[in-house]
């Protein structure tokens, strides 16, 4: 997902430029001189703008001197973090005796990824055990003038950051970084040249080269494509209806909704989100409106139960339950990629959805 300061496309243009390695295909490669060319690109920020502490007691950049530093800013629903976490956690384990710290900075995009207990309910989702700092207020985010999600920053020994990289990719060159600043710091800074990740859904990488689907927005602040006819009325409940049909990227609302800037929440049950879209995955963020409560839904394909094409929050006939504000995968197309019609409809009220994936 993008920063509050860039435009979703620049974010998925600069993602989909970056080399996507398979697990198959990653493997490390012994170092040559690019070993004397990690520049110094400053000290490694104040960590003292977290609002707490997750995994770990609080931690100061200045205590970290002697280990190498990785810092990799996230949140939570974040589906390109999500695609990197499996090195992030692999890396975390490989190297925890060799000298290397991972610190997860979590600076929320959406306001119910301020709450504590929806961060730790992700570390569970995601098995993340390495220390975490909750960066609610944006003081971390400040501090290392950081813009994206995700992002790596590695700091060497001596609380110098030597290189950094944002987005998704690049995740032979970043291991070959860690291994090269623990060497520079007296660890052997070795391991197993095969990297040992295994995916699984929402963490698989997109299938870059059959996607024509950009992350999109329903709160009327960042939505485009909106097809409903007379547009989005802010702040206020209407009846939404949606076209025959849509073109590609096009999408619209049905029965009785509110778009607020961030969001769009549904008043009354069987409303519809209806989107074209050309992707292997179709991801929804949403949750319920009221802690505690659930709101269930059915997906379509192509006015179709979507049978093997379901993703992992949904059975054959399309039928799922929002329990939790988080990223939910609704489709993973198994076969041959085309435009296709996806439909959900909630069969309750209550519902408030945030943003469209795809991958």
């Amino acid at each position: 997902m993008k920063s509050h300061l860039l435009a979703a496309a620049a974010i998925l243009g600069a993602a989909t430029a970056m080399p996507v390695e398979s697990p198959a295909a990653d493997r490390m490669h012994p170092m040559t001189s690019r070993e004397a060319k990690l520049p110094v690109e400053g000290m490694l920020a104040s960590l003292s703008g977290a609002t707490a502490w997750l995994n770990s007691q609080p931690l100061m950049a200045e205590g970290l001197r002697g280990k190498v530093v990785l810092v990799d800013f996230w949140t939570y629903t974040c589906i390109n973090w999500q695609r990197t976490q499996p090195y992030v956690r692999y890396w975390a384990e490989k190297y925890k005796d060799q000298g290397l710290v991972v610190i997860g900075v979590h600076t929320p995009e959406f306001g119910f990824e301020r709450d504590v207990d929806n961060i730790r309910s992700a570390l569970k989702m995601f098995q993340v055990e390495y220390p975490v700092a909750v960066d609610s207020n944006y003081g971390i985010w400040d501090a290392f003038g950081n813009h994206y999600w995700p992002a790596v920053y590695v700091a060497d020994a001596k609380g110098n950051i030597r290189y950094h990289h944002f987005g998704e990719g690049e995740y032979e060159r970043t291991e070959e970084v860690i291994q090269q600043l623990l060497r520079e710091a007296g660890h052997s800074g070795k391991g197993n040249d095969a990297v040992k990740i295994d995916p699984r859904g929402s963490e698989v990488a997109a299938d870059w080269e059959n996607l024509r689907s950009a992350e999109n927005y329903l709160g009327s602040d960042k939505a485009e494509g909106f097809a409903s006819p007379g547009g989005a009325l802010v702040g206020k409940s209407r009846a939404y209806g949606a076209p025959g049909t849509l073109k590609l990227n096009q999408w619209a609302l049905g029965g009785d909704w509110t778009v607020s800037p961030g969001a769009a929440a549904l008043g009354k049950a069987n409303g519809r989100v209806v989107y074209r879209f050309h992707a292997r995955d179709v991801h929804l963020v949403m949750g319920p409106s009221a802690r505690g409560s659930s709101v269930r839904f059915r997906v379509l394909l192509d006015g179709h139960p979507p049978g093997n094409a379901r993703g992992d929050d949904i059975d054959q006939q399309g039928n799922g339950t929002v329990t939790e504000q988080r990223l939910y995968q609704l489709i993973r197309q198994p076969g041959p990629i085309a435009d296709r019609t996806f439909e959900i409809e909630f069969l309750d009220p209550g519902v408030e959805a945030y943003a469209f994936t795809f991958g």
